[in-house]
């Protein structure tokens, strides 16, 4: 992938979270390691979603070296490099503070599997990891010791991280994080769900990973 490529799809993936309300104001970010080349495109820090644009994404290596930009990169950069660095499977981290799937997180509150779409999206529920301060990597550490398998993840008192093998996948779980969270907050309003048995979680996350779509 040539950087202009990844700046594009960068800048592209960024204006998805306004667009499925899971930011306000210049919060949250998306970024994408390419795997070619190991450099990783991210949103730069306090820059309205609206003046978004190709050229101001900026391009990093591991190390947080900068690459090209002419901005400084998100708060949260320590956080997303953690993660590729420890997880070479993942090529797309997505951070929000989307409403529902953060009250959740605000109580230090992990989402059970009361949906079917959960065991799909997510084949298991999404966890809730310790409070931890941003600006270093410490996020990225409270993150890996929880999230397993899953593609998403809460952390106390702060908001989401969802991961994937593409930076769509990644803001993809960011959407239907929120959209689950959304659902199973109206439902706590009435009652308490029953679960889904971890078999049949099973069952409904194999189905639409290995059957459903094209």
């Amino acid at each position: 992938m040539l950087v202009r490529s990844l700046r594009e799809e960068v800048c592209q993936l960024n204006l998805e979270l306004p667009k499925n309300n899971l930011v306000t104001w210049t919060a949250g970010n998306v970024s994408v390691r390419d795997p070619q080349t190991g450099l990783v495109g991210i949103k730069p820090s306090g820059v309205r979603y609206e003046a978004l644009t190709p050229e101001s994404m900026v391009i990093l290596d591991l190390q947080g070296n900068i690459i090209e930009g002419q901005y400084k990169p998100s708060s949260d950069t320590a956080t997303h490099l953690y993660l590729y660095r420890n997880r070479p499977d993942l090529m797309g981290v997505v951070h929000t503070h989307s409403p529902f799937a953060t009250a959740f997180a605000a109580l230090g509150r992990p989402i059970p599997v009361y949906l079917t779409a959960m065991g799909d999206e997510f084949g298991g529920p999404v966890p809730c990891g310790r409070f931890a301060l941003i600006g270093d990597e410490e996020i990225g550490k409270a993150i890996l010791e929880v999230i397993g398998d899953s593609r998403a993840v809460l952390l106390k008192n702060h908001g989401v991280f969802t991961v994937g093998k593409t930076g769509e996948d990644a803001v993809k779980a960011a959407v239907m994080v929120e959209d689950i969270a959304h659902t199973v907050w109206i439902a706590l309003q009435l009652g308490i769900p029953d679960e889904i048995s971890p078999e049949d979680v099973k069952k409904l996350h194999h189905r639409y990973t290995h059957v459903y779509g094209q």
